[in-house]
């Protein structure tokens, strides 16, 4: 299939550089987000991200006139849907936005047009767009309804680029796409090797969608073994950073790296996704995510025991991003921290975050925040959340006068 006119709905970490990938393939390209400032941004020409060489793209694409951003979706040749997929109370999938995304595709398609759902979403939801799609537009034929002759074609082709890496991860890393039907994949693996190097692999949506899933959940069961090692370390006075290096010079053992939980929109949310879908079967996933939320809370007991030591502590909390080196601040359990600390009123809370400007709203009024040689000279705790390049530089000798509470093994 042939696609000159591109449209990506959700201009998010994964749609925006998704959007500029095949801009930069001198395809027209129209991206599409309910935000009006995310909108005016990109028309400017700038990025409202933080993500290596994206505003250079960007900016390119822009200026040359192949990307163009909206908040009304447009007629186009291909559609990809990146919208997020959160979860609701219970751990249930929310596929609101995928539903409204879906609907608003719907008001604009012709016949031959392709429409592929990027978002992680749980088993079936490539199916349910699809059905969305049919009921708003009965004058158009549909893969469900028949088969391989379909006015529409349909898939499902997840991302699986690591943030601080996505320009060159969207071009090099294979792709799995899942069409509706064989003709659904095909569509779908001609629009991404229009920029995708890396080999483009045809199976089912379900399939395609379950793999994500199963990327996601397989890297929190060992993180979870992992902060799980941690914790038992901390009882029996042994250092596990030190064990874990040990241990991962057995040539078949390869333990990762604890932390103070798990946070970003996939790891710490697609496990849920398998869960919701096999309850009664998901049980070492279920265990494997119960451990990470509960990571938070020891590293909070943790630090109230040390702030006990003091009359007015003032403790200084190094990262608020999910992993480092970006500004994603997405289910952090950084954050779940230090808020947990300003509601409890542990102490005075300054934070040093060197990938945002301002602290978010929920945080605002609660904590300062600080750059980091400030920070450290104030504090007299100092909790390490995210391992930053700009921590790992940090003279050891300003912090032995400190409590220091090491979430990341970094000065271990």
């Amino acid at each position: 299939m042939t696609f000159e006119t591109i449209s990506v709905i959700g201009l998010g970490y994964i749609g925006l550089p998704t959007a500029a990938a095949f801009a930069g393939r001198k395809k027209q390209v129209i991206g599409v987000d309910v935000s009006q400032h995310v909108v005016d941004t990109i028309n400017r020409g700038e990025i409202h991200i933080v993500e290596p060489e994206l505003d250079l793209l960007v900016n390119a694409a822009v200026t040359q006139g192949l990307l163009r951003a909206t908040r009304q979706t447009e007629a186009a040749d291909a559609f990809l849907i990146a919208v997020p997929t959160p979860f609701m109370e219970g751990n249930r999938p929310d596929l609101r936005f995928v539903e409204a995304a879906s609907k608003a595709i719907a008001a604009v398609l012709k016949k031959g047009d392709l429409v592929v759902l990027e978002s992680t979403s749980p088993v079936g939801a490539t199916e349910k767009v699809a059905e969305w799609m049919a009921e708003a537009r009965p004058d158009l034929t549909f893969p469900q309804q028949v088969g391989e002759s379909s006015d529409i074609r349909v898939a499902h082709c997840p991302e699986r680029v690591l943030p601080g890496n996505v320009i060159r991860e969207l071009v090099e890393n294979d792709r799995v796409i899942g069409g509706m039907t064989r003709r659904c994949g095909q569509a779908a693996r001609d629009l991404y090797q229009i920029f995708v190097q890396g080999e483009c692999i045809l199976t089912d949506a379900r399939t395609a969608e379950m793999c994500k899933l199963t990327e996601n959940a397989s890297r929190d069961v060992g993180i979870a073994f992992a902060n799980e090692l941690s914790l038992i370390c901390d009882r029996l006075n042994i250092n596990v950073w030190e064990l874990i290096r040990l241990a991962n010079r057995h040539p078949r053992v390869d333990i990762l790296q604890p932390g103070p939980g798990v946070g970003g929109h996939c790891i710490a949310v697609d496990p849920w996704f398998i869960v919701d879908s096999a309850p009664e079967d998901a049980k070492l996933i279920r265990t494997a995510r119960t451990v990470n939320d509960g990571k938070p809370h020891w590293v909070i007991d943790r630090v109230k025991s040390a702030a006990a030591r003091f009359k007015e502590p003032v403790i200084a909390c190094l990262g608020l991003a999910f992993k480092a080196n970006i500004d994603d601040l997405r289910e952090s359990p950084a954050m779940k921290i230090v808020s947990s600390l300003a509601d409890e009123g542990v102490g005075e809370l300054v934070a040093v975050e060197p990938y945002i400007s301002e602290l978010p709203e929920s945080l605002r009024g609660e904590a300062e925040l600080m750059n980091l040689p400030c920070a450290i000279e104030a504090a007299d705790i100092v909790v390490l959340l995210v391992d930053h390049r700009e921590f790992k530089e940090v003279d050891r000798n300003r912090l032995l006068s400190k409590v220091l509470i090491d979430t990341r093994g970094v000065f271990a």
